[in-house]
């Protein structure tokens, strides 16, 4: 027997699947046995656009035609050209492209793929999107965490972690960050690996790895798929000791299957069709070499009086190549064989079609948002030189400018200076506040991916990322400069005054980042300059910036208050500092008697000459302002997310909602 203390780790290739907490068989939204994934009669079409914006021609491309075949426990390795079909194949399998275009059915043990396929199912993706600033172990910890069920404890989760990293031999490695290629791509693997699921695809695991590592990932994948797991995955050319891993393979291009097997039948398969094979050839560059028409026993592929190194002609050759091998692998017996599994398993699921493609989460909001704002912090401390340059930046402009202020500062004008270090104080907060428009443009791809497999909803990602990012990086600037800057002028402020400054800053930021966040969470960010977000700024601050000199442009351009963002800041500003304020003390009487101009005592003097109220709801009115503003403008790029989300993957068939 052993204790809570001294947990008891089994290795994770002699347990049974059924045997490992957290698989729940009576869900029937979750994959909880060994799966068979068929596909019947494949077909995918994509609709391109060409020509200029106003007049535009649409053309229907097929990219898979007829596609029909088996996947069952164990290594199953879709190779291919480079012409893109075999990504596209795995995608469409793994319900990871847009179903318009699509026709045919996928099946799993012969029922249609359940509605929640892409939660239920493991994906790793060519780019891996692994989040570098953090460990190792943070990563795989930030998946268990939102795609394990809640029925596990810390502790089951916390072991499972535990023996992915041993079996991936990332134990070693496990605080470090994943900043190479290699483990970067070990990573992405073993936040899949711990979610247990049946079924595992992976595009192009092998992509930018050395043959050791190759090696460790496709030996890795063979334990797993002993186990009882559907490994799927595309690659691209592997030697033959990858090669003879292989469970089964299949050869696709130019959309059409030229090979579906066996993987160690393959061989004898192409050599039966009268392909010379030479001993010193790899499997792999044999096959690849036949379907791009380098060996061919069958079709005379040098003709006289023809030039073979034109592009034009060699992709003729190409394309007849694999029409014909296409052509003889469907009237060969491997195909008939195939058939006689299919035709059953889907001749049992045609009085129900698969239903519309949904995300579900298995963890509550509040546990995402949780999650999320901790990894977000977490991300903040991995640039800890960015922070400190910018925050020495931030501090060394502040000392300048603060010097500036207290080398001119006037007892005659003391109210109008007061009022400029304001508006200074705005400015920076605007120019600032342009730069986090990147906030959920560099996260995209991994926003899209941890969605779609389930992590979380969009509502806990947006507003996680807000509270923790957005607002650490507004807020630790903003106090610094304020806080230097008032300090060198000798600003005296009391406590509550100092905290309704910092209150004002603080929404006068979120409501200025919002604008470049409005713009810059689509699809089509790149396609808004950046320049508008800066004019628009540039003009308002103008605006304001003008009015300290002249009441009457104020009041000519009042119209204008409704649109700037850094008036109802500036004016926030304003009433909290100068409201109850004194600048004409007994003790300087005489400093101020020799002034030529007519000078302000108090402030609000100054206020009333710019038509400000002076009641609370004077301040509160542009708090309110900036308010309205922000939301609006985060509604806006929260539905961008929405929209994204849903032309990325699920464009039609997934319904809208705002979870």
């Amino acid at each position: 027997m052993s204790s809570n203390n001294d947990p008891v780790i089994i290795p994770m290739l002699e347990r049974k699947h059924n045997d490992l907490p957290g698989m729940d068989a009576s869900n029937p939204n979750t994959l909880t046995e060994e799966a068979v994934l068929s596909f019947h009669n494949i077909s995918y079409q994509e609709t391109m656009q060409h020509g200029f914006s106003f007049c535009k021609k649409t053309c229907v491309i097929e990219r898979l035609s007829n596609i029909n075949g088996i996947m069952k426990p164990g290594l199953n390795a879709i190779m291919g050209p480079q012409d893109g079909s075999r990504s596209l194949l795995l995608d469409v399998l793994a319900a990871r492209k847009d179903p318009r275009g699509l026709s045919g059915d996928i099946l799993i043990n012969g029922k249609p793929r359940p509605a929640n396929f892409t939660c239920t199912s493991g994906y790793v993706p060519q780019n891996d999107v692994v989040m570098s600033t953090v460990t190792v172990r943070d990563n795989i910890e930030f998946s268990a965490a939102l795609r394990l069920p809640m029925t596990m404890t810390r502790d089951e989760k916390r072991r499972r972690i535990n023996e992915v990293l041993e079996l991936l031999h990332l134990d070693k490695v496990s605080n470090a960050q994943p900043r190479s290629k290699e483990l970067r791509k070990m990573t992405s693997i073993a936040m899949e690996l711990v979610t247990e699921h049946p079924i595992l695809f992976l595009d192009d695991p092998t992509t930018c790895l050395d043959l050791r590592t190759t090696t460790d990932v496709i030996s890795v994948l063979k334990m797993m798929s002993r186990r009882g797991r559907t490994i799927i995955f595309s690659i691209n050319q592997p030697p033959y000791s990858i090669f003879r891993l292989f469970d089964s393979l299949t050869l696709v291009a130019s959309g059409k299957v030229m090979f579906h097997g066996p993987a160690q039948e393959a061989l004898e398969y192409f050599k039966s069709a009268g392909y010379n094979y030479e001993s010193h050839n790899n499997h792999a560059d044999f096959f690849l070499g036949i379907i791009n028409g380098g060996f061919s026993a069958l079709l005379d592929t040098e003709e006289d009086g023809h030039d073979v190194e034109k592009d034009k002609e060699l992709s003729e050759r190409q394309h007849q190549v694999r029409e014909n091998l296409a052509n003889m692998y469907a009237q060969s017996s491997l195909y008939s064989k195939m058939r006689t599994e299919l035709d059953p398993l889907l001749g049992e699921q045609m009085s129900g079609r698969s239903s519309a493609l949904e995300i579900t989460c298995v963890t509550p909001f509040w546990y995402q948002l949780g999650w999320i704002i901790h990894r977000s912090f977490k991300n903040i401390k991995g640039f800890p030189r960015i922070i400190i340059i910018k925050a020495t930046i931030t501090a060394i402009v502040a000392i300048i400018l603060g010097t500036v202020f207290h080398v001119l500062r006037n007892d005659c004008t003391a109210v109008q200076g007061r009022a400029a270090l304001l508006f200074l104080l705005t400015s920076f907060e605007c120019i600032t506040g342009m730069t986090t428009g990147e906030l959920f443009v560099i996260d995209r791809d991994r926003f899209l991916h941890e969605h779609t497999s389930g992590y979380y909803r969009v509502s806990s990602y947006f507003l996680g990322k807000l509270l923790g990012e957005l607002v650490p990086r507004r807020l630790l600037p903003s106090i610094i400069f304020t806080v230097i800057v008032f300090t060198i002028t000798g600003v005296i402020t009391d406590v509550k005054g100092l905290f309704t400054m910092i209150f004002t800053i603080m929404m006068l930021a979120c409501c200025t980042s919002s604008v470049p966040l409005s713009l810059g969470a689509g699809e089509n960010a790149a396609a808004v300059p950046t320049e508008l977000i800066t004019i628009y700024f540039m003009f308002m601050l103008l605006i304001s910036g003008l009015s300290l000199y002249s009441v009457n442009l104020m009041r000519d351009l009042s119209w204008i208050k409704s649109l700037s963002i850094p008036h109802y800041g500036f004016i926030a500003l304003q009433h909290n500092e100068l409201v109850g304020q004194n600048f004409c003390p007994e003790h300087k009487t005489a400093e101020v008697s020799r002034c030529h101009n007519f000078v302000m005592c108090t402030g609000e003097e100054f206020l009333i000459i710019w038509d400000i109220d002076l009641s609370p709801w004077g301040f509160w009115e542009n708090i309110v302002a900036l308010t309205c503003i922000m939301i609006i403008l985060l509604l806006i790029t929260y539905v961008q997310l929405l929209v994204l989300k849903k032309k990325r993957y699920f464009k039609i068939t997934l319904p809208f909602s705002l979870n």
